[in-house]
């Protein structure tokens, strides 16, 4: 019969613990470096130095740098959902108000860290598994969209192609607004979320 390793604490530390610890420093470390450099800038050897960790703890967690890649996508998008849906979560208030609180919450979060953006918005590497991820956010943000047609389109909804592309349009609108005031940030984050929830509303109905 082979015998179970055992995992002993040190320092009151346990092994469990030690290994969510390197994980998240070795997440930690690839998203910095991605935010600053790109994602070609993601390598093992540059993720371990950053995180002080040799690449026997980064093969513990990750069978190489796309994995890892994946992962802090997944994260990213987890922080950003978060914040969009505590913030845009008003049942009580109508679209635009919602859609206001939400682009106004994901812009303060992104300004406070650029690399968000920067890692989403990133043309995806070949082979690493990022394309598929990326067009699954985008379908899933466009469905919400579509989802909220019903409460600002007067009349009959159009046929589900032309209203899905007018939702893509909003969708790939807004990232470029946000890239663009990145660039520049000079208005405050309420003033160009109003403007994006005004043209996001304007573009579902048909106004726009």
């Amino acid at each position: 019969m082979t015998r179970a390793p055992v995992e002993r604490a040190y320092g009151g530390i346990s092994a469990a613990d030690r290994r969510a610890d390197r994980r998240a420093r070795l997440l930690q470390a690839g998203r910095l470096l991605w935010g600053r450099g790109g994602q070609t800038a993601v390598t093992v050897r540059g993720v371990c130095a950053q995180a002080g960790l040799t690449p026997r703890y980064f093969y513990e967690h990750f069978s190489d740098r796309h994995v890892l890649l994946c992962a802090i996508h997944d994260q990213v998008v987890a922080q950003v959902v978060e914040v969009l849906v505590d913030a845009g979560d008003d049942r009580g208030s109508v679209l635009g108000a919602r859609l206001h609180a939400a682009i106004t919450a994901m812009l303060e979060l992104i300004a406070a860290d650029p690399h968000i953006h920067r890692i989403l918005a990133a043309e995806p590497e070949p082979g690493t598994g990022l394309a598929t991820r990326r067009t699954a956010l985008v379908d899933a943000v466009t469905d919400v969209v579509v989802a909220s047609a019903p409460e600002v389109v007067r009349g009959p909804l159009p046929d589900p192609a032309q209203l899905r592309r007018r939702a893509q349009f909003i969708v790939g609108g807004v990232d470029a607004v946000i890239g663009d005031w990145l660039g520049d940030p000079v208005d405050a984050p309420t003033e160009v979320a109003a403007q994006c929830a005004q043209l996001a509303v304007a573009v579902v109905a048909g106004l726009a």
